[in-house]
């Protein structure tokens, strides 16, 4: 499955539009993740705990769109991006969607 951000894919002919497919991914902080990432607070710095935590539910969001973009018979998926939001305290979605392709072999 090719992926792009652009609303092509360079060299290739788009055959058909098969329709938007999408994925997400809610995960929760943790007691462990918290407390470095409140210690990190006070003196500074990144915090590792939370980014790979987004980093992690980017991944499971896109696998997902993949998944949704296989079944519809998709070569590729354009246009893709990417939403966060905060669901509920202490929660966060990755929203990961684009538009499922046929390229022209």
């Amino acid at each position: 499955m090719l992926l792009s951000t652009t609303d092509v894919v360079a060299g290739k002919v788009i055959e058909a539009t098969l329709g938007l497919v999408k994925g997400n991914s809610v995960q929760s902080r943790n007691i462990g993740r918290d407390m470095m990432a409140g210690l990190r607070n006070i003196v500074g710095g990144e915090m590792k705990e939370y980014a790979e935590m987004l980093v992690r539910s980017r991944e499971i969001a896109t696998h997902a769109m993949e998944e949704e973009a296989k079944r519809l018979g998709a070569d590729a998926i354009v246009a893709i991006r990417f939403s966060t939001s905060s669901v509920m305290d202490g929660t966060s979605e990755v929203l990961a969607y684009g538009t499922a392709v046929k390229l022209k072999i």
